[in-house]
């Protein structure tokens, strides 16, 4: 590149991609941050940051910002009618992650992390990649403005269906590795009536799985899973009429869920799939986060490996500063095992999400009411840190 200085476009504005922006920028590097949708999204589903994405989130110096969007919820499990079938309390929900752990909100994550990126990252919304080509001092990436932007590195961080992934692996949807739901998550403008406050309120007919998150300060958000034998098809139906299709026979909240839906202005909505990549950097290109291995929801892990991986990245970058190539390699030997460890266990813990049938059903809620005893509790934390 003919600088001391060196160069990254990072391709995505969310968890992976800010931050990846962040720990690069924090190592002197100067980057360049593209986002293909218009403007920032808001809201999002519920998640738990743990583990490494916990430990990379103090490194970086914004877990003040992190907690004070912290919520405790109750975890609640009903029956059609919404009477109750039992109760997982929020002290022993946080027991069985083991501590550190937080619950945020998605859209609360990115904003903490937006905001903790220096004002000279240029950001850049409505704009993506249309070719990449590298050679032995960079990468160049033609954007879709037609404008031509050069760099020593080129990060994807597009998530599931990745612009980045298509052009420079030439691997297309064969590396999606298909689990057979559809999810859908959107904020609520409010709570419906008859749910508590902080609580996620869940009901599980066969297949299908709805829940709601009451997270205090007037913010509700719901979260719909089913089994699909095609979702890409649900995908391109759309959220409104897939979701009329699947849950309008229900009763319970679903329709203000559903008449909430057509209102809402962001909604996550796609299959639940897994990127299965051999590998996860090309040369001076590399992936990070959903674009290259993909947890799902199912894992609960997902967005605390996006940030873990992407803080990893700046260290082994850090480590290597004059060998790229050799830097990667690095950070993908040491991350793949645990991206892979998770992402078997969101295989295995699917059927836990939407049980397609009574005895699945049953187990799940063995399971979580076994889980609630404080022994149980205790020996399920100790097992999930090992």
């Amino acid at each position: 590149m003919g600088s001391d200085i060196r160069r990254a476009i990072v391709v995505g504005a969310g968890i992976a991609g800010l931050t990846t922006a962040l720990r690069l920028r924090g190592i002197g590097w100067d980057v360049l941050l593209l986002e293909r949708a218009p403007a920032r999204r808001r809201g999002g589903y519920a998640l738990t940051l743990t583990g490494g994405g916990h430990a990379a989130a103090e490194a970086l110096g914004i877990l003040p910002g992190l907690r004070e969007r912290h919520f405790d919820v109750d975890l609640l499990f009903v029956n059609a009618d919404g009477g109750r079938r039992f109760t997982l309390p929020a002290d022993r929900a946080e027991a069985l992650r083991g501590g550190r752990a937080l619950n945020l909100l998605r859209g609360d994550i990115e904003d903490v992390l937006f905001t903790a990126v220096p004002d000279d990252v240029e950001v850049r919304f409505g704009a993506t990649v249309t070719s990449i080509a590298q050679d032995e001092d960079g990468v160049r990436a033609v954007l879709d403005d037609g404008t031509t932007e050069r760099a020593d590195l080129l990060v994807g961080a597009d998530g599931l269906h990745s612009a980045v992934r298509d052009l420079a692996f030439d691997v297309g949807p064969s590396v999606l590795r298909d689990l057979g739901y559809t999810v859908a998550a959107f904020s609520l403008r409010k709570l419906p009536a008859g749910l508590a406050e902080r609580a996620v309120t869940t009901f599980s007919p066969p297949g299908r799985s709805i829940a709601v998150a009451s997270l205090g300060r007037d913010r509700a958000a719901a979260y719909f899973i089913h089994k699909s034998s095609d979702p890409a098809g649900d995908r391109a139906l759309g959220p409104e009429q897939t979701l009329a299709n699947r849950y309008g026979d229900l009763g319970w909240v679903v329709p203000d869920l559903l008449g909430q839906l057509a209102d809402t202005d962001s909604v996550y909505f796609d299959g639940v799939a897994q990127i299965a990549a051999d590998r996860w950097h090309r040369g001076r290109v590399v992936l990070v986060g959903d674009a290259a291995w993909c947890l799902t929801p199912f894992s609960g892990y997902g967005a605390s490996l996006s940030m873990a991986g992407a803080d990893l990245l700046g260290t082994a970058l850090e480590a290597e500063p004059a060998d790229i190539p050799a830097a990667l390699t690095a950070w993908e030997a040491r991350l793949r095992p645990e991206a892979d460890r998770f992402q078997t266990r969101a295989r295995r813990a699917a059927a836990m999400h939407a049980p397609s049938t009574r005895s699945e059903l049953l187990r799940r809620d063995f399971l979580l009411r076994a889980a609630s005893l404080r022994p149980v509790t205790h020996v399920l934390a100790h097992l999930s840190r090992h």
